[in-house]
């Protein structure tokens, strides 16, 4: 750990996986989960990453590898590149380890996209692979599950961005609620046919792409929040809230636009403006979101010029 690559990033476990995920600082055991989902052993893909922190002692035994694909169809072994004594390494490895096996997890970065290259998607976690709910047991208060991060990220992609403050990811809460009355009043439902835990029908738009959108207007409507009115989009650790892509898109104009095309002038992406920034989305606007996406390692679809859940955290962070 006291040792680093011509590219800044150290030399250990934890400073490899860093690097190849492209993140922007060298992060440790305990904190690489912040930027990644958990996913279950059947959704392990290559560039995903096997975790163990050992919390009570983290310099004893914690370690990180990335995952390169399963060595035998019984999924019990499984090729492993990794930074390890005395060099970096490429081994076919039994799941999940060698040793600690069954306190490894398996992560996914949120960076990553789901389709092929250059499809279109914000980089805030990997799209589902379902087209219908798993079923209500999935989204009950206080589960841990992969289905709940998957759907809580595609809702904030649909507009839900004002009303869910904390980013993507278990166990389900109050935002989530919340989260859930606003899409389902955006399509007409009220009453008990707006609240609750998701079933098949009420996630299914979101997982296809059907529906609308919420409108931008949501994160000032109490009854979109179940838990009281709000005048501003919520935080989340110090960083303002996503107001969604509704206001972002063709010809919109809104303070949320001004505030954005601010923040980019602020970080050094706003080299695109002639004449602003202003409250009007435009192409101006669009490619310098772009070069800020490209700045942190996206491209393709990730790389789109739209801002959202992710593109939102960093800029103003």
């Amino acid at each position: 750990m006291s040792s680093f690559w011509s590219d800044g990033y150290r030399q250990d476990c934890s400073g490899y996986v860093s690097m190849a995920w492209n993140l922007p600082g060298n992060e440790w055991t305990g904190s690489l989960a912040q930027h990644a989902e958990r996913i279950g052993k059947d959704e392990l893909q290559p560039g995903d990453i096997l975790l163990f922190h050992n919390s009570a002692d983290p310099y004893n035994g914690s370690h990180v590898v990335l995952f390169g694909g399963w060595a035998d169809s019984a999924r019990t072994r499984y090729v492993a590149y990794e930074q390890t004594s005395p060099h970096t390494r490429r081994a076919t490895t039994p799941y999940a380890y060698w040793s600690n096996s069954a306190r490894y997890v398996p992560y996914r970065y949120k960076g990553v996209t789901g389709g092929t290259a250059g499809g279109a998607g914000e980089p805030a976690a990997s799209l589902p692979s379902w087209t219908s709910l798993p079923g209500v047991a999935h989204f009950s208060p206080g589960v841990d599950s992969a289905f709940l991060t998957k759907l809580r990220a595609l809702l904030v992609n649909r507009g839900a961005g004002p009303v869910h403050g904390s980013p993507p990811g278990p166990p389900r809460g109050d935002a989530d609620r919340g989260t859930d009355r606003a899409f389902q009043e955006a399509r007409g439902r009220r009453g008990a046919a707006g609240s609750g835990p998701p079933g098949p029908t009420a996630g299914r738009p979101p997982v296809t792409g059907e529906g609308r959108d919420l409108p931008s207007g949501a994160s000032s409507s109490p009854s979109a929040y179940g838990t009281g009115g709000r005048s501003s989009v919520p935080s989340s650790h110090g960083v303002p809230g996503c107001p969604g892509r509704g206001p972002f898109r063709s010809g919109a104009e809104n303070d949320h636009v001004t505030r954005l095309g601010r923040q980019l002038v602020a970080k050094g992406f706003g080299r695109h403006y002639t004449d602003g920034p202003g409250p009007r989305w435009g192409e101006e606007d669009r490619r310098n979101v772009e070069a800020f996406q490209r700045a942190q390692g996206w491209r393709g679809g990730a790389a789109n010029g739209t801002p959202g859940p992710e593109t939102w955290r960093r800029l103003f962070s």
